[in-house]
């Protein structure tokens, strides 16, 4: 192993949380990216003349991009330095939403999503990698906390955001704001995060390939599915994702050098559990909004902002619990503080899907989103923390990069199927509504056309209730924590926090 910095350097000049909050700024703004165009939606359809399908791949292609090269990307910032490897990776996604507010059409805005995603692959792995690294083993649940409440509270703060500028600004200024933001998030990181030491690694890059071409199929596949009648082409681009992503799996185990997604990784359960609870939670970030936000607007008559405030009793409990769920996480069994977030966020997404009909009242949402805020708040933080606690600082990048491309998939497949069952589900209920159709672009006047929609919203939120039953169950195979200071053991002295590896 060869080092650009010496250990000694790193630890002399690591501020933990100063460093932290620094990422945490980049981080939120490249997650609220990941939801701020569900809110957007119908006036992007009416604005650039696009039809449903068009804008869902607006998120799609994001978080494709997003998706793909983050595995490698966790690799290179091992390799070449977590903090430039941000930095850069923050340049680019802040130029690129400048393209995306300069775009008059719906094709152009998807190509430039695609180059935004990219830069936000550069940066969620680093973020991750560099907290493993500078806190230790018994205080990073506090610290996993603080980055895994940013990103339950990013995923409902983008739609909210979104509606407010749509309303106020156009829907380009969902994307001018990154920019402000950027630029801020470079200079704090430049000046307080620290550049920790590099190891050599090889490069993988069959394995990019494989994955890319695995996901971009099956992902491409099913969102276009029901538009393009299920022809045999689509069944043939579906079912080589899968032999694609199979022949990705065969790769990595067989790769003797040093494979894109070391399989030794998901030794460790808790690992490996993390990994599938995060992919649910961006199969249902993915996917909730778009039903809620076109019921809200087409049925209920709500402005972008009205339909996105429906989400802040969700952000707020986030943000109320954050502090307590990061106390609990370096205390209490993960199985204990996750199964009861699922449970919770389950029995609030089941409400919600019940409630969307033309005479629901507000209160009685908010009531259902409260209460997934709650199961939510106790989800984001122990997954993440829970996730890379065990793994040795050498494969912090490694598995950074595993655990946040995992969400990113889940978020991918979410985006593309909830297209596919609000386009079935309006084609079987309104013929004619379900792609081009003009529902979601204005209230709905007829009261039968409305009660219509409502169902078909209602039937398409059942998919990420249903995700929540697949989290609660993977969580039932959490193991204790071995970590020292779990349980109220004492912790050890946080003085080599910094080095390149603690085993």
């Amino acid at each position: 192993m060869t080092s650009t910095t010496t250990p000694q350097q790193a630890q002399t000049d690591v501020r933990p949380w100063p460093a932290l909050f620094a990422l945490v700024l980049g981080f939120f703004m490249i997650l609220v990216d990941l939801t701020i165009v569900t809110v957007a939606t119908p006036t992007i359809i009416e604005k650039l003349n696009a039809s449903v399908n068009q804008v869902v791949w607006v998120s799609s292609a994001y978080m494709l991009a997003y998706a793909v090269p983050v595995l490698i990307t966790g690799r290179l910032g091992d390799r070449f330095g977590s903090k430039y490897l941000y930095l850069a990776g923050l340049s680019v996604f802040t130029l690129a939403s400048l393209w995306c507010g300069l775009t008059g059409t719906i094709e152009m805005l998807i190509v430039a999503r695609v180059v935004q995603g990219l830069g936000a692959s550069m940066m969620t792995p680093q973020t991750m990698a560099i907290i493993t690294r500078i806190f230790p083993a018994a205080e990073r649940g506090k610290a996993m906390a603080v980055w895994g409440a940013t990103a339950g509270v990013a995923m409902v703060v983008g739609p909210i955001l979104g509606g407010v500028l749509t309303d106020g600004l156009g829907w380009e200024w969902i994307f001018f704001i990154n920019i402000p933001v950027g630029i801020l998030g470079f200079v704090l990181a430049w000046r307080l995060v620290p550049a920790l030491p590099t190891h050599e690694h090889s490069f993988d890059w069959l394995g990019v390939a494989l994955s890319g071409i695995g996901l971009f199929l099956l992902a491409f596949g099913i969102q276009e599915g029901h538009d393009k009648h299920w022809a045999p082409w689509i069944i043939a681009m579906i079912v080589g994702g899968i032999a694609v992503l199979a022949l990705f799996v065969l790769w990595q185990a067989r790769n003797k050098r040093e494979p894109l997604v070391p399989l030794g990784l998901f030794k460790d359960r808790n690992f490996s559990v993390s990994n599938v609870a995060i992919s649910v939670m961006g199969g249902v970030a993915a996917s909730f909004g778009y039903p809620l936000m076109l019921y809200a607007q087409a049925v209920r008559g709500d402005s972008p902002t009205q339909a996105a405030l429906l989400l802040f009793p969700m952000a707020i409990m986030s943000i109320v619990l954050a502090r307590l769920v990061g106390n609990l996480t370096d205390r209490v069994h993960p199985r204990i503080i996750m199964g009861f977030g699922f449970g919770a966020s389950f029995v609030g997404m089941l409400m919600l899907a019940l409630l969307l009909d033309p005479s629901a009242h507000v209160w009685e949402i908010a009531i259902a989103m409260v209460i997934v805020g709650v199961g939510n708040a106790f989800i984001w933080a122990p997954t993440a923390a829970t996730a890379t606690r065990n793994l040795p600082m050498q494969f912090a990048g490694a598995g950074a990069g595993v655990y946040n491309a995992t969400r990113q998939v889940g978020s991918v497949i979410g985006s593309a199927a909830i297209a596919v069952l609000m386009s079935a589900r309006l084609a079987a209920l309104l013929p004619g509504a379900s792609v081009h159709g003009d529902a979601g672009a204005s209230q709905i006047p007829d009261e039968h056309v409305a009660s219509l929609f409502s169902q078909a919203m209602s039937e398409s939120m059942l998919l990420p209730t249903f995700l929540y039953v697949i989290g609660f169950i993977a969580v039932l195979f959490y193991e204790a924590p071995k970590h020292a200071g779990y349980g109220g053991a004492p912790a050890p002295a946080p003085a080599a926090s910094a080095a390149p590896s603690e085993h």
